[in-house]
């Protein structure tokens, strides 16, 4: 599946057909583009006690990532269809449990609240002062605000500042990003885990319009343009203590079936 060409493999792993232990081996084989199926990570659907299902994530690399907007969202569509929740579902996630509204391809997941918001930290890459802001949206990401979003070399930044000292241990994810005006934001993300520029990445479409709310250039609900070519959209309530009611909602898609 996909979300705006963010793509999953899902695996409904309810009668434990693969064990935690070979889990991220398996998701690192499978990934591989040109090799084996490819895609940007692996998601097991599992028995929950607590919810309609529990993933288990895993990045393209075989790392584990708390929290996947993208992946969230096929999530809810896949176990819709699996018949394992209904229209309004909820699903355990490293990040919490995250809720989601399911109107055929349609999917509106209510993430959980934003931490660790830090405006404004200048570093450098070789003479070039970048600034930077950051924020966790159930996964740790940077965003910054260019002029040129179509010439921005997205690999060679985005990896310096994932792997920056400033980060480790865990790294980030990178997103670079234009405000054409206060309902729409046009981003570019490098993501960790998958080690590369995708195509969309919802966590740093939260990320980003939270930044660019705090610095009042955009209002809820906001538009987020993908490389991908789908507008995602974002809401939320800002509040003086922070971020409220954080939703992200877009498509989901079969890509196709197959058996393993």
């Amino acid at each position: 599946m996909h979300g705006s060409g963010n793509d999953f493999i899902l695996i409904d792993n309810r009668k434990g057909i693969l064990s935690k232990p070979h889990m991220g081996e398996f998701a690192a084989k499978v990934c591989q583009r040109k090799f084996f199926v490819g895609a940007d990570g692996l998601i097991f659907i599992e028995n929950s006690e607590t919810a309609d299902f529990k993933w288990q994530f895993f990045n393209a690399d075989g790392s584990e990532a708390e929290m996947c907007g993208n992946g969230g969202r096929c999530a809810a569509r896949f176990a819709h269809l699996m018949g394992i929740g209904g229209n309004n579902l909820s699903f355990e996630t490293r990040a919490g449990i995250i809720k989601a509204a399911v109107d055929g391809e349609k999917i509106k997941l209510e993430m959980t609240e934003p931490s660790g918001i830090i405006l404004d930290t200048k570093l450098f890459l070789e003479e070039d002062e970048h600034i930077l802001h950051s924020v966790n949206t159930g996964v740790p990401h940077l965003v910054e605000f260019v002029d040129d979003l179509a010439h921005i070399d997205v690999l060679r930044v985005g990896r310096f500042f994932r792997n920056h000292k400033r980060f480790q241990p865990a790294g980030t994810n990178v997103n670079f990003i234009t405000v054409p005006d206060s309902l729409n934001l046009k981003i570019r993300t490098y993501e960790r885990g998958v080690e590369d520029e995708t195509f969309a990445c919802g966590t740093g479409c939260i990320a980003s319009a939270l930044i660019a709310s705090c610095k009042n250039l955009i209002v809820s609900p906001v538009l987020v343009h993908t490389r991908g070519g789908e507008a995602l959209k974002v809401f939320f309530k800002k509040t003086r203590e922070g971020f409220k009611e954080i939703f992200l909602e877009g498509d989901a898609k079969i890509a196709y079936r197959g058996e393993i």
